[in-house]
């Protein structure tokens, strides 16, 4: 498994248009083969910084949702709006506590 999280700071005055283009984008990666969960969050003190928390069964998989037909209708529709974004992917390991 491997999560990712997605930082997106958006321009000002933007942030529900964003997330009203995100939300189709929402569904349909739910639905995606491999994505255990996948959500959207406001940046506490941040109005303007949503952040993508997402879980998938292998960077295979994530491969695939970064061309689905619903992320490239996203991408387009909100270029426009963000400022800046951060993406990490994080392949956990397990910790061995002595």
């Amino acid at each position: 498994m491997i999560y990712v999280i997605a930082t997106v700071t958006l321009k000002p005055g933007t942030v529900e248009a964003f997330v009203a283009a995100a939300a189709p984008c929402l569904i349909g990666t739910r639905a995606e083969q491999g994505n255990i969960s996948y959500d959207l969050h406001r940046r506490e003190g941040e109005p303007d910084t949503l952040v993508f928390v997402e879980r998938w069964e292998s960077r295979d998989h994530l491969k695939v949702h970064f061309s689905a037909p619903h992320m490239l209708v996203y991408r387009e529709a909100t270029k426009d709006m963000v400022a800046d974004r951060k993406i990490e992917i994080i392949e956990p390991a397990k910790v061995d506590i002595l």
